[in-house]
């Protein structure tokens, strides 16, 4: 038995059985884009923690930061007692993120976090209780959260769900599209939304729309920037809140700081973790200053965030991110990715169905027969299982599982982003 199968042994006689294994391998080490496993075999890192470690594993300026704050004060609750780091780093959040004329930040631990509060601030803004989501949605496992999440078997057993919660469907043009241009494709969708006024909830019960600009778990779909202008323009007119989770898609992932930049849309709250605090656990809620003071002293808020030795990491993967020019690394790294894929598309198309993504957040959706309606979960757990022997860490995604996720490392060098797609490109061909 080795080093890996005895800690996999031991996670499985104290670890409750609903924390899910996406994967069989273990993790000893980090730096960068690769990982040791517990046997000191080294993994080719192409999920990053699901989008966490966008700016590599244990990054030096990172540690340093933690060290250094880890001497000066580790927690006092910032509700209890101000402490710098906390305002330093919402002050960077709103340079970077301005919602309009006044923009403030409320800190979390979490993307589920980030989540709850932001509906509970949607909520005492507009004195509404109505909630708009869509199919393929993930925005966590709480139990608001798992009411807007659309995947079933995330919350199975787990009801009644929170209540106010109406649910659309995802603006997926390659599933959905019905043969229609990408503008009347657009107009179809916005006209559902409009049309569910009249038969789902009325519009001036309705507090928020919330949405991911590109589907994470849902399999990396990108909502038509004309939708999300769209979106805009009809909470405007409603005066619902729009919502925009940028958790899987922010921080340079797509190219931009923002996912929802590629739009030219400005939301009135967005949500962030993941990549922001680079593994330390450290979310945000940004908004317009005129909705997020519109939550009641006391509601929003909790013990632990906003931590101090968080908010110094995150900080330092800010800076870092500027320093390296990451968006500039993601759009790099997404065309050699995107290259690849419609290659793979072209030469396999009764089995790669779709290719997509923005920057160096990409999928591939395995299909069979060329069809959309017919997904490949078999063939996609194959070519994984196969990665997963050959030193590639990479993950999958969507309703089905069929779907093969990238979240490479920002930082990565051509050679191992090289090597890695190599090492998929194999495992595609051999499960034909």
């Amino acid at each position: 038995m080795t080093v890996s199968d005895e800690l996999i042994k031991r996670r499985r006689a104290v670890i409750a059985n609903g924390l899910g294994m996406v994967t069989p391998l273990t993790a000893a080490s980090g730096k960068d884009f690769m990982m040791k496993d517990m046997d000191g075999r080294d993994l080719i890192d192409f999920a990053t923690g699901i989008g966490v470690t966008s700016a590599g594993h244990c990054p030096e300026p990172v540690v340093a930061a933690i060290e250094n704050q880890a001497r000066q004060l580790i927690h006092t609750c910032f509700m209890v007692a101000t402490y710098e780091p906390y305002v330093a780093l919402a002050e960077d959040l709103v340079d970077l993120f301005p919602h309009g004329e006044q923009t403030k930040v409320m800190l979390t631990t979490t993307g589920a976090e980030s989540v709850e509060n932001a509906i509970k601030i949607a909520r005492q803004a507009t004195r509404r209780s109505g909630v708009i989501c869509y199919t393929g949605a993930f925005h966590g496992r709480t139990m608001m959260g798992m009411a807007l999440t659309s995947k079933v078997s995330y919350k199975h057993w787990c009801g009644p769900m929170a209540g106010g919660v109406y649910r659309l469907p995802y603006p997926d043009f390659y599933h959905q599209g019905d043969g229609l241009s990408h503008d009347a494709f657009v107009e179809r969708e916005l006209r559902r939304l409009k049309d569910a006024f009249l038969t789902m909830v009325p519009a001036d019960e309705v507090a928020a729309i919330i949405i991911e600009p590109i589907l994470g778990e849902g399999g990396f779909v990108v909502a038509p920037p004309a939708y999300l202008q769209g979106l805009r323009q009809i909470c405007d007119e409603h005066g619902i809140v729009l919502i925009l989770d940028e958790v899987q898609t922010g921080f340079c992932r797509t190219g931009r700081w923002a996912c929802y930049e590629h739009a030219g849309v400005v939301p009135d709250i967005s949500t962030w973790a993941k990549a922001l605090g680079s593994g330390m656990p450290i979310g945000a809620v940004i908004g317009r200053a005129a909705v997020m003071d519109k939550a009641a002293p006391g509601t929003i808020g909790g013990t632990y965030p906003g931590n101090p030795v968080t908010c110094a990491a995150a900080r330092a993967t800010i800076q870092l991110m500027k320093d390296e020019d990451l968006c500039a690394k993601a759009e790099r790294v997404g065309t050699v990715i995107g290259e690849r894929f419609t290659a793979w598309k072209a030469k396999y198309p009764q089995v790669v169905g779709d290719v997509r993504g923005m920057g160096a957040m990409r999928a591939m959706e395995l299909v069979h027969n060329g069809d959309p309606h017919q997904p490949d979960a078999e063939r996609c757990a194959a070519i994984l299982k196969s990665c997963w022997a050959n030193g590639l860490l990479v993950i999958p995604a969507g309703t089905y599982k069929n779907i093969i996720r990238l979240l490479v490392p920002l930082t990565i060098d051509d050679a191992t982003l090289y090597r890695g797609l190599d090492i998929l490109a194999d495992a595609l061909a051999e499960s034909l």
